[in-house]
């Protein structure tokens, strides 16, 4: 069996990275023809090319599940129509020790795909972010920036960041301080700002407001000015991080820190936990696509008839990554139960696929 399954698997891989390497290619070129309006004014050819390099780890992870299907279709169809999977079930294949055999070929794609999400593809991603922000000058999530809150032992504090900019600087710093009933203490503005030791902000360019209990019927407004100031806060460069970047962009670990963060300080965090458990299952399809593409095999073909089956395949694969972000969209909206929303598309296409073997193997 050990013959049959290391025939299986180098085959499968062959598949699976022509189909992969042919996708990159073509969202390479897609995304570099996009790029090249914007090189002048200081962005180079060679940093557009460099900036959709960089992309490549991100399309990799989006398009693994997917290249794992049709790859792996196409070879148990192969097998099919050429009699040869036939053949391996009379020397021994049964059904369940193919599907168990294929289910240790998805779980080391599951491994790889949670590799590339959680580590390579978030700090390419931050990359490719930077050199976009030497063209644009900063990365914003808009007009407002990005809004934090952070509760003190006596009072809270709501932070707004306009950006960063390509070194990491934060710019158009606001942070605004209220007492415990709600009622606005203070309002300290810095045009830039940056990380320093521990849990400080080293503030520059400072104007603050403070506002003091009125005595008298009569609000006392304290206002002042300084080049420099250092403000202590629990919240982190990757908070900031994550608040400017997509979550989709963002690791397993930062979505779940950020998360935590959010519900601490009574924030709504329920996009950031559908993308959590959605980063947590997305691996998870690679083990579902393969359990996909196993009825395939037992399949009769005729000749010249497996083209139409990897055509369905392809797009099996396509309608479960429109699946996978419908669900996420709706579940935000309607503020579904999240690891529900994130794993309900996978579990959708396990049933369907497990459903459409049993049938397979009981009619052949």
């Amino acid at each position: 069996m050990k013959v049959i399954r290391r025939m299986i698997y180098r085959e499968s891989v062959r598949a699976i990275a022509f189909v992969t390497t042919g996708f990159l290619a073509l969202f390479f070129f897609l995304d570099f023809v996009d790029e090249i309006q914007n090189i002048g004014g200081g962005f180079a050819l060679s940093q557009a090319f460099l900036y959709v390099l960089l992309l490549i780890p991100g399309r990799l992870y989006e398009l693994l599940p997917i290249t794992v299907l049709i790859g792996t279709i196409f070879v148990m169809a192969r097998l099919a129509q050429s009699s040869e999977f036939t053949i391996l079930r009379t020397s021994g294949l049964g059904p369940w020790r193919a599907l168990r055999s294929l289910l240790i070929f998805g779980l080391a794609f599951f491994v790889l795909t949670f590799v590339i999400g959680d580590y390579l593809a978030p700090q390419s991603s931050r990359m490719a972010q930077l050199i976009k922000a030497q063209r644009q000058g900063m990365i914003t999530t808009g007009q407002t920036g990005a809004w934090m809150k952070e509760r003190l032992a006596d009072s809270n504090v709501a932070v707004n960041i306009g950006a960063l900019d390509p070194t990491g600087q934060m710019l158009a710093v606001r942070i605004f301080q209220f007492n415990a009933q709600g009622l606005l203490l203070s309002i300290t503005e810095a045009a830039r700002a940056r990380f320093g030791a521990g849990n400080e902000w080293e503030l520059e360019d400072v104007r603050r407001t403070e506002l003091n209990a009125p005595t008298s019927g009569v609000d006392q407004v304290r206002r002042g000015e300084s080049a420099a100031m250092t403000w202590s806060s629990s919240i982190s460069e990757d908070m900031v991080s994550a608040a400017l970047l997509k979550p989709e962009r963002m690791s397993t670990f930062d979505l779940f820190v950020y998360v935590r963060h959010l519900k601490a300080n009574g924030q709504s965090a329920q996009r950031y936990e559908i993308e959590f458990w959605r980063k947590a299952f997305y691996p998870l399809g690679c083990v579902v696509m393969v359990i996909l593409a196993l009825p395939f095999a037992y399949l009769h073909f005729r000749s010249g008839g497996i083209s139409g089956y990897v055509f369905g395949g392809v797009m099996a694969g396509i309608s479960f990554f429109l699946l996978n972000n419908v669900f996420g969209y709706i579940g935000n909206l309607q503020n579904w139960t999240p690891w529900l929303t994130a794993a309900a598309p996978g579990m959708i296409y396990c049933v369907f696929s497990l459903a459409a073997f049993g049938w397979l193997v009981r009619r052949h």
